[in-house]
């Protein structure tokens, strides 16, 4: 589509931004079909490469090259885990702009195209929560929540498992290197029923979760935990790492789920915010978790 008159090419450095944002695409989908991109857009990107690259003093003075789209289109087939599945989400991204006073680079637009495996209405519901304003946390809820779903009509198709087909208890730690926000707190401890399990949080620099209960049971509530808990956290604050998981002979310590924070003494830092890791050590070691205390925390 030819731009409008009014419209003119961004500027080097937002031009740049435009693509560098094409190239972690790539890096992030680099599978055959996993990113369909039309040979005349590579063709466009290679001018504007060149053009940013101008060595002249002011490339933005130099004649813009010719034959640019007011947008580049592509499209991603993200690959569903733990499936052989894909959804396609498909992104244009703006070149033009009729600001003249632009700083900052135009959003990208993008949408889902229903796969056959969802109906109209599925895809709907999943596109109306999709995260608006950032094309990697919306492609990270995509395919986080399509897991979620496949998961869901799998359990309806071969009808409910039994507590049984959970697998043995066990025990797994979770590191945070800071975790705050009561609300999140909050829903960690009051959610954890919900999947069965047991055990901790606490709040802090650092931060630690321990779960007690069936591994898929676990996985389960992690991934709600992120997807919903955490739905509106940016991607790169959300750092949360599997530091230990107990397999052999684990039996529950823990009656149920509670947060622990304020009940290990003095919290120091500016903001309070550092708890006391001896008395956490203690805490542990008066319940013959002490063993888990150097994997967690160091």
């Amino acid at each position: 589509m030819t731009p409008p008159h009014e419209s003119s090419l961004l500027p080097t450095d937002l031009l740049e931004s435009q693509i560098s944002t094409i190239d972690l695409l790539t890096a992030m989908f680099p599978s055959a079909g996993e990113l369909e991109i039309p040979t005349s857009t590579t063709t466009c990107m290679e001018k504007l490469r060149d053009w940013c690259q101008n060595p002249e003093p002011d490339p933005d003075s130099s004649p813009a090259p010719s034959g640019i789209p007011s947008s580049i289109s592509l499209a991603v087939h993200a690959p569903i885990s733990a499936s052989e599945k894909t959804i396609q989400i498909n992104i244009s991204i703006p070149l033009f702009t009729e600001d003249r006073d632009i700083d900052h680079p135009p959003p990208l637009s993008y949408s889902l195209r229903q796969p056959d495996w969802m109906t109209k209405a599925e895809v709907a519901r999943l596109a109306a929560a999709m995260p608006g304003d950032d094309v990697f946390e919306a492609l990270e809820y995509i395919r986080e929540e399509a897991v979620q779903f496949l998961e869901t009509q799998q359990a309806l198709t071969v009808g409910p498992p039994t507590r049984a087909d959970w697998g043995p208890i066990v025990r797994v730690w979770f590191y945070f290197p800071s975790l705050s926000t009561r609300e999140k707190r909050d829903d960690m401890v009051n959610h954890a029923p919900d999947y069965s399990l047991t055990g901790f949080v606490l709040a802090g620099k650092p931060g630690v979760l321990c779960l007690e209960g069936a591994s898929r049971d676990i996985d389960g509530y992690m991934s709600f935990i992120k997807t919903h808990s955490w739905g509106d956290i940016p991607s790169h604050q959300k750092k949360v790492s599997e530091r230990y998981r107990e397999t052999v002979g684990v039996e529950r310590v823990f009656d149920g789920m509670q947060e622990i924070t304020d009940s290990l003494g003095e919290r120091g830092g500016q903001r309070a915010n550092r708890g006391d890791m001896q008395a956490l050590e203690g805490w542990l070691r008066e319940r013959e978790l002490h063993e888990a205390f150097d994997r967690v925390i160091f």
